[in-house]
C-alpha cells in the first residue's frame, strides 16, 4: 500500500507564490521520478513538471522559468516551487510517483489534488 498526500495548494494574486508538497509514503523499496500534473475545469490533465532519482528534471513549456521542481529523497516528497503565477495556472494539482514496491513491483500512483487558484 502507498499513498500520496499534497498539501500547499490555495488561493493566490496573479505574480504571487505557492509551494506545493507531495509526501510519499507506505511499501516503498525505491522512487524513480515523481512529476506533477494538473487539471484546470473543463481540461484533461496536463503534463507539469518530473524530478528523477538523479535528479534531472523537465518541465512543462508553459511553466518553465516559472516553476522549479525538487525532492527531499530522505523525506520521500517532491516539491513544486511556482513563481510569478497565472491565472491561467488555476487547476487542481496532482502529484505522481513512479515507484518500486517492497514486492519489487513497479508502478505508478496518484495523490488526491490540491487546489490552486489565481486570481487577475
Amino acid at each position: 500500500q502507498v499513498q500520496l498526500v499534497e498539501s500547499g495548494g490555495g488561493l493566490v494574486q496573479a505574480g504571487g507564490s505557492l509551494r506545493l508538497s507531495c509526501a510519499a509514503s507506505g511499501s516503498i523499496l525505491s522512487i524513480n521520478a515523481m512529476s506533477w500534473y494538473r487539471q484546470a475545469p473543463g481540461k484533461q490533465r496536463e503534463y507539469v513538471a518530473t524530478i528523477t532519482s538523479n535528479s534531472s528534471s523537465n518541465y512543462a513549456d508553459s511553466v518553465k522559468g516559472r516553476f522549479t521542481i525538487s525532492r527531499d529523497y530522505a523525506k520521500n516528497t517532491v516539491y513544486l516551487q511556482m513563481n510569478s503565477l497565472k491565472p491561467e495556472d488555476t487547476a487542481v494539482y496532482y502529484c505522481n510517483a513512479n515507484l518500486n514496491t517492497r514486492n519489487w513491483v513497479r508502478q505508478t500512483y496518484w495523490g488526491q489534488g490540491t487546489q490552486v487558484t489565481v486570481s487577475s
